[in-house]
C-alpha cells in the first residue's frame, strides 16, 4: 500500500514539475517576441517547414475525409431523406470538426516530433550551450520561430484542409451517388453558419501554438543522447495529440454552448 502511495505522490510531483516549468517557457517565449532581430530571419523556414511542406500529406487526409463521409452519410440516410441533407453533413463534419483536428492529429506527429528530435539533438550535443556562451537567446533562437510559424501556418492548412474535404465530398457524391451538384450545395448553404468557420480557425490557432510549444519544451528537456532524443520525439507526438484532443471538446463546449 505504501507503494502504491509513492508511486502516486510521486506521478503528481512529476506532472505539477513539469507543469510549473512549460509554463517558465511560455513566459519566457511570450518575453522572447520582441527580440525580432534575433528570429525575423528563421520565420520563413520555419514556416516553409511547418505549412508548405505539409500540404501533400493535409490533401491526403482532408481528401479521405470527405469522401468517407459523403458515402457515410449517403449509406445512413433513406429514401424519405432529402439528398441535399449530404451536402450539410459533409460541410458540418469537415469544417467544425475534421479540417482542424485531423489535420492537427497529423501534424502533431509530423512536426511535433520533428522539432522536439532537432532541438533534442542540439541539446544533447551542447549546441544550445554553445548558444548560450555566444549571448544567443535560445529560446527567441529556436522556440519563437516555431511558435509563431505554428500560430500561423496551422489554421492556413486548416483552411486549405476545409476547402479540399468539402471539394472532395461533393466531387464523390456527384460520381459516387449521383447527386447533383445543386442538391450538394444547397444543403451546404442552407445550414451553414458563423460557428462552421470560427470554430476551426479558434481551434487550429490554439493547435498550432499548443503543439509547437510542447514540442519545444519537450526537446529542451532531452537527456540522455541518441535513446533520449527518441524518446522526446515520442512524448512530443503522444502529448500533443493528447492535448488536441482535450482542447477540442473544450474550445467546442465554450463557442458551441455561448452561442
Amino acid at each position: 500500500m505504501t507503494f502504491v502511495f509513492r508511486l502516486l505522490g510521486k506521478q503528481v510531483y512529476n506532472f505539477f514539475y513539469h507543469l510549473g516549468c512549460f509554463g517558465g517557457l511560455v513566459w519566457q517565449t511570450i518575453k522572447s517576441l520582441s527580440d525580432f532581430g534575433t528570429y525575423g530571419k528563421l520565420l520563413g523556414e520555419q514556416m516553409m517547414r511547418i505549412g508548405i511542406q505539409s500540404i501533400p500529406i493535409v490533401i491526403y487526409i482532408a481528401a479521405f475525409a470527405g469522401m468517407v463521409t459523403a458515402i457515410q452519410s449517403s449509406e445512413n440516410f433513406d429514401q424519405f431523406v432529402p439528398p441535399y441533407l449530404i451536402g450539410f453533413v459533409v460541410e458540418k463534419s469537415i469544417l467544425r470538426e475534421l479540417s482542424a483536428v485531423l489535420t492537427s492529429l497529423v501534424l502533431a506527429g509530423r512536426v511535433g516530433a520533428a522539432i522536439a528530435a532537432e532541438i533534442g539533438t542540439m541539446r544533447v550535443t551542447e549546441q544550445i550551450d554553445a548558444l548560450e556562451t555566444l549571448a544567443f537567446n535560445p529560446i527567441s533562437y529556436l522556440v519563437v520561430p516555431r511558435f509563431i510559424a505554428g500560430t500561423f501556418m496551422f489554421p492556413a492548412l486548416t483552411i486549405f484542409a476545409g476547402f479540399i474535404g468539402v471539394s472532395a465530398g461533393w466531387i464523390t457524391s456527384i460520381f459516387v451517388m449521383d447527386i447533383s451538384t445543386v442538391e450538394f450545395f444547397k444543403g451546404a448553404r442552407q445550414f451553414a453558419d458563423n460557428k462552421d468557420f470560427i470554430l476551426p480557425m479558434a481551434k487550429s490557432v490554439l493547435f498550432g501554438m499548443t503543439i509547437t510549444l510542447i514540442a519545444c519544451y519537450q526537446g529542451f528537456n532531452s537527456r540522455g543522447g541518441a535513446e533520449g532524443v527518441g524518446a522526446a520525439a515520442t512524448k512530443a507526438a503522444v502529448t500533443s495529440c493528447l492535448m488536441v484532443l482535450f482542447l477540442d471538446f473544450l474550445i467546442a463546449a465554450l463557442i458551441l454552448f455561448k452561442y
